[in-house]
């Protein structure tokens, strides 16, 4: 006696069909929020430097064993990168190639703990060689008046970021 199994060899065209489908739908509906919430938006942008290069200069601090500096002028909207060892001609050029903030997208102040609120001339946040950094607030605003504002904390890489203009008494509360 012989049985005979069928193999099954792949898909029908059916099974392909809905598949391929029901991708194209999910796709339809999640890139125009994808890019209207992540692209385009200035905003966004200045966000996702920001968080990323506290990040990164942390990393940095620890692994070259230099001290670093985010320097933020108020007046230009500028942020630019520093260190230790920098020769001045070098500390020049890193001012000059300085990230410039959109048009639409201004630093309000920079905020340290228990001082003054900065908010004009320059604000340093420093990065240590042990892997800390200063304690700050960086709050920035567009031109819809939309106040954006992010919290370096000393021991933690990342960057907590709020949708609103946060103090750090706001913060005890």
């Amino acid at each position: 006696m012989m049985i005979n199994f069928r193999q099954n060899n792949g898909f029908t065209l059916i099974e392909l069909i809905v598949v391929i489908s029901l991708i194209s739908l999910m796709l339809f509906f999640a890139i125009p929020r994808f890019q209207n919430s992540v692209l385009s938006d200035n905003t966004k942008k200045v966000s996702r430097w920001i968080i990323a290069k506290v990040h990164a200069l942390k990393e940095r601090a620890v692994r070259d064993q230099k001290l670093y500096a985010l320097h933020v002028s108020l007046d230009s909207n500028r942020l630019w990168i520093t260190n230790e060892l920098m020769s001045e001609q070098e500390l020049q050029n890193a001012a000059q190639s300085a990230y410039e903030l959109p048009d639409d997208v201004k630093v309000l102040d920079v905020e340290y703990p228990d001082e003054e609120i900065i908010s004009v001339g320059r604000a340093d946040i420093y990065f240590y060689k042990r892997g800390y950094s200063d304690k700050a607030m960086i709050h920035v605003e567009n031109n819809d008046n939309e106040q954006l504002s992010f919290l370096i904390e000393p021991f933690l890489s990342r960057v907590r970021m709020y949708e609103t203009y946060v103090d750090f008494e706001d913060l005890l509360i």
